[in-house]
């Protein structure tokens, strides 16, 4: 009998549902006041970042789980879970049943994600570069930015970054350690710097 194996198994699950029971709340009561729309069932894991700048929305669907703390995702989780709109105007809509992994969001126009994507450890997703490339310009000036879609049922693999004007079309896997910086079609999976197709999925 593996004593040692099941008690750091149930201290671990005790940790979770402690965590769960505990943050959910909060969180509930944080968006709140912050003015961040979040669907109902949703459920938080460690500590998490929420920035809403005024006249810009952040909504939140049904069932989303965020997981910030390392012990949270066995993956690697190195960071909180942050979504934020750092321009007025600004938008994220986030689908239902969601899960997210020590991801950022980070929007200056337009970030939408459909129902049930997976987004792995690390991963960052952002529809500006916010800096510019001109460096006069790259402290004060303004970066410019285009609109992200996520689509239904895709999955981003551990340390996936996407970036300013792309769309991954639903049910496509995106690789680990993939940088996304064009539109990838449906039913496929991507992956690589900058991410290209590798295949066709058989959906």
């Amino acid at each position: 009998m593996d004593f040692s194996g099941k008690f750091f198994k149930y201290a671990h699950l005790f940790r979770m549902y402690l965590s769960r029971y505990t943050r959910t709340p909060y969180y509930y009561l944080v968006t709140r006041v912050r003015g961040v729309r979040l669907g109902r069932h949703c459920t938080f894991y460690g500590k998490m970042i929420f920035y809403r700048k005024p006249d810009s929305v952040i909504q939140i669907g049904d069932r989303c789980g965020f997981r910030s703390a390392s012990w949270a995702n066995m993956v690697g989780i190195d960071r909180s879970c942050t979504v934020a709109t750092h321009y007025s105007g600004a938008k994220i809509i986030i689908g239902n049943q969601c899960g997210f992994s020590g991801t950022v969001i980070g929007a200056k126009e337009s970030i939408t994600l459909g129902n049930n994507v997976l987004c792995g450890g690390n991963t960052f997703i952002t529809d500006f570069d916010w800096h510019c490339v001109d460096p006069d310009k790259r402290r004060t000036g303004d970066p410019p930015s285009k609109p992200v879609a996520i689509e239904d049922n895709v999955w981003l693999g551990a340390n996936v970054m996407v970036l300013k004007g792309v769309t991954i079309g639903k049910n496509s896997v995106i690789g680990a350690n993939s940088v996304v910086v064009k539109s990838i079609p449906p039913n496929v999976v991507a992956g690589g710097n900058p991410a290209v197709v590798i295949k066709q999925l058989g959906v």
